[in-house]
């Protein structure tokens, strides 16, 4: 599940005329390098979700091949990320699914850490599996971080007040079961911090360099980042 239907509010004034998944940055796409790192990983099918802009996004999609785009149409009401994902359900058959933003990617270290996710995965102790990096050496983090993470891997939520190692990068494994919810519009962050409080959210640190490019000023620092990255 990709998400894609955001407003992209502190990206303006871009986004009052490009949506943010469509925002360039070393000369492609946020989302097409979200994309690319799904079909490196060997997924077939991704489903994005569309709402601002939402013409745009479509027609950029109809050029790619890898993965097999399934647009979840959200034109008529945006339903945050739990909603976006109630609404697809269907399209998950019932297993786990991969959620990634497309406001963030990353550049990988030894080798993929989609496939790491997979094999890391164990549903008889998690509900959730996220993808979490450093927050003092990620690029783009403007905020205390996400998470404390324990040593069986184990995620808690940020105290108040506190800085935390760890941020969420935009990218979980999650079970479906949880998205059978009676509201219409719901955030996925309860969740997290929901299924945290039990024990049952885990999390696996990144490999390699994640970058959030949030606002327009964030553009050229990722940029400059992924120059010195490849020195």
């Amino acid at each position: 599940m990709v998400f894609a239907a955001g407003l992209g509010s502190r990206m303006r004034p871009i986004t009052d005329k490009t949506p943010k998944p469509l925002v360039e940055v070393a000369g492609k796409a946020l989302m097409d390098h979200s994309l690319d790192r799904l079909a490196e990983a060997g997924f077939e099918t991704a489903v994005v979700n569309v709402h601002h802009l939402a013409d745009q996004i479509e027609a950029h999609l109809r050029g790619r091949e890898r993965p097999k785009i399934i647009v979840s149409d959200e034109r008529a009401k945006l339903l945050d990320q739990g909603g976006g994902i109630k609404k697809a359900l269907a399209r998950f058959g019932g297993e786990p699914f991969v959620v990634c933003n497309t406001d963030a990617f990353w550049i990988e270290g030894p080798g993929s850490n989609l496939e790491r996710m997979a094999r890391a995965w164990n549903p008889d102790e998690m509900d959730a599996l996220l993808l979490v990096a450093s927050t003092t050496t990620s690029v783009g983090v403007d905020w205390r971080g996400d998470f404390t993470m324990d040593p069986w891997g184990r995620l808690a939520r940020r105290a108040e007040g506190e800085v935390a190692p760890f941020v969420y990068t935009g990218v979980g494994v999650v079970k479906p079961e949880f998205f059978n919810d009676p509201r219409e519009v719901f955030g996925l962050a309860p969740l997290f911090f929901s299924l945290a409080a039990k024990g049952r959210l885990h999390g696996l640190r990144l490999e390699g360099l994640w970058l959030h490019v949030g606002t327009p000023e964030a553009i050229a620092e990722a940029e400059a980042s992924i120059v010195r990255w490849a020195r």
